[in-house]
């Protein structure tokens, strides 16, 4: 059997009143999606239905049906089974337009590309118009990784998600690339990860995905629960991309500045996070998780800007100061 050449990884979990469209837009496509992994998360909702009635009629539709373990987890499962010379990942809550991976797979075969990426549209659901993503970035000539991560650093706005990429499998396979489980924004990490190491990269300005942005109520129960993830979450990105930085001391020391730039300003965000919650001993466990896990102290090693560093100051004495 010869190898597909498309393969798209689609995690779901609880995502039912949105997931018909997704899957329509998938059937939709003007070049036929060869292999389309479905990773059904341990959804609760009607789901699971849904995704035996779309693959009762799609043969390449292959669904799997795993305990919740988030994300990453689903994903790397979709990763673990794919078989084609190319991958995609897509959001089952999001939608592509028909011609995308037509154009998607043309680009990146016509210039043998490590990774291809694209555009996309934020989308409102009607209560405003959609509008694009990157909206003034022109498409690229064939550069490294690096150079446009470095670029991308440098114009002060890179976006991670993965689902605006076209991956070669052999080159995900080669660098051995997986997500890290339970975490959130884990498309942080595996985003600057294949920059970092991709040979061969291309930006292609035409939009192609819509990206939903819905509505969202929490209880305050689960508001806390989720804040608390995306506290945990943050510090091991900022503790990783660290990390990933001192990688290039000794290849690229703009790009390890620009990097570390982005970990320690990206870190800031876990204060407002937990500034967010009123309930002082919820906040108090914060930031007793964030003295315990060295973070601070990373941070005011990893930088020379003194703007960052004040900023570092006033939250270890924050941090100091609830009593933690």
């Amino acid at each position: 059997m010869s190898r597909p050449l498309l393969t798209v990884v689609m995690p779901v979990y609880n995502v039912a009143p949105y997931l018909p469209r997704c899957l329509d837009s998938l059937i939709a496509q003007t070049r036929p999606i060869d292999e389309l992994i479905v990773v059904d998360d341990g959804s609760t909702d009607d789901c699971p239905r849904i995704l035996a009635e779309y693959a009762s009629r799609l043969p390449q539709m292959r669904v799997i049906r795993q305990d919740n373990g988030g994300l990453s987890a689903a994903r790397n499962t979709g990763l673990a089974l794919a078989q084609g010379e190319y991958l995609a990942f897509i959001d089952s809550d999001d939608f592509v337009a028909p011609e995308a991976y037509a154009h998607l797979l043309a680009v990146a075969q016509r210039d043998d590309l490590d990774m291809l990426l694209c555009n996309a549209h934020y989308h409102f659901e009607g209560r405003e118009q959609d509008r694009l993503i990157y909206a003034d970035v022109a498409s690229s000539a064939i550069l490294t990784g690096k150079e446009w991560l470095k670029q991308r650093l440098q114009n002060g706005r890179l976006l991670h998600m993965v689902w605006l990429h076209l991956y070669r499998r052999d080159f995900l396979e080669e660098h051995h690339f997986r997500f890290v489980p339970k975490l959130i924004h884990e498309d942080v990490i595996w985003t600057t990860q294949a920059l970092l190491a991709a040979n061969r990269l291309r930006y292609d300005a035409t939009p192609l995905n819509f990206y939903r942005i819905p509505i969202r109520h929490f209880s305050p129960e689960k508001n806390r629960l989720r804040l608390e993830a995306l506290v945990s979450s943050s510090i091991v990105n900022a503790k990783t991309l660290l990390d990933l930085a001192h990688t290039q001391a000794n290849d690229d020391d703009i790009l390890r500045r620009l990097l570390s730039w982005q970990a320690i300003d990206g870190a800031f965000s876990i204060f407002h996070k937990i500034e967010k919650i009123s309930d002082l001993a919820w906040r108090k466990e914060r930031y007793r998780e964030v003295l315990a896990s060295g973070l601070l102290g990373r941070l005011w090693q990893n930088t020379n800007d003194w703007k960052q560093r004040r900023r570092i100051a006033r939250n270890y004495l924050k941090c100091i100061l609830s009593g933690a």
